[in-house]
């Protein structure tokens, strides 16, 4: 993927990771189409950022992402990446039956909204100059948390579907990048002053920088991610998740 000179519809860029990236993004002369729900978040974000322009989408809305993403292609034709970041984390207890609101709000968030995304865009993007489909997953789909099965479960999902999509997409001119963030201090969860959590800023500047230096990458890893990526293969996996389940 190239640094600079694309047109990038980003839906879920109005805070933390998405709204980091929308910025960075635009920063390096690249056109971002930011996607939330919150209309004053929108208008703030544009009013601060030239480059940056916004539309108003429900990604948990099958007729949403459909009509938006028509009304992009109409606006924007020379969209050339889709990066879908929207997604939500709630802790579950299992132990009754009582999660399966919160689960399948996760699901459609996290898993359909980026299915459904591409679904709308793959006719628009494939054989376009220069295409990429972004997806993030995180470093839990490798090395679960035991309080956010579903979240965990759907991150496992989108790197699962990368790999598969990255293969039926080779020859297509789309390529398909997997971001995996490591816990990062947002309002997902603990929040932004999560001491165990990588600071923002920090990952979105590592992250951008290895964009720039890996353009034929399949995956992002910073380094703070690495130990839960690569916990299987070194033999670390149970010890890890027995760690991360002691520290909620």
């Amino acid at each position: 993927m190239r640094i600079t000179g694309n047109t990038i519809f980003l839906p879920g860029g109005t805070s933390g990771i998405g709204r980091g990236l929308a910025e960075r993004f635009a920063a390096r002369g690249n056109r971002v189409v930011i996607g939330g729900r919150r209309q004053e978040l929108l208008d703030e974000i544009t009013a601060a950022n030239d480059g940056i322009e916004s539309v108003r989408i429900d990604v948990s809305d099958a007729a949403s992402i459909r009509d938006v993403s028509v009304q992009v292609q109409e606006r924007f034709p020379e969209t050339n990446v889709l990066l879908p970041m929207a997604g939500i984390m709630r802790p579950e207890d299992v132990t009754t039956g009582g999660f399966l609101d919160a689960a399948e709000s996760i699901i459609t968030t996290n898993l359909l909204g980026p299915v459904r995304l591409w679904a709308a865009w793959a006719d628009f993007l494939i054989g376009k100059q220069d295409a990429a489909l972004v997806t993030v997953s995180s470093g839990l789909a490798f090395t679960p948390l035991a309080l956010t099965p579903t979240y965990d479960a759907t991150k496992s999902a989108i790197h699962a579907l990368s790999d598969a999509w990255r293969l039926q997409l080779a020859g297509s001119g789309v390529q398909v990048i997997e971001i995996v963030p490591p816990a990062v201090r947002t309002d997902l969860m603990r929040g932004p002053n999560d001491e165990r959590a990588m600071p923002l800023d920090e990952y979105l500047e590592e992250t951008m920088r290895l964009l720039e230096q890996q353009p034929d990458a399949h995956e992002i890893l910073v380094e703070r991610v690495k130990p839960l990526r690569f916990s299987e293969r070194d033999g670390k996996r149970d010890d890890l998740m027995q760690l991360l389940a002691g520290s909620h």
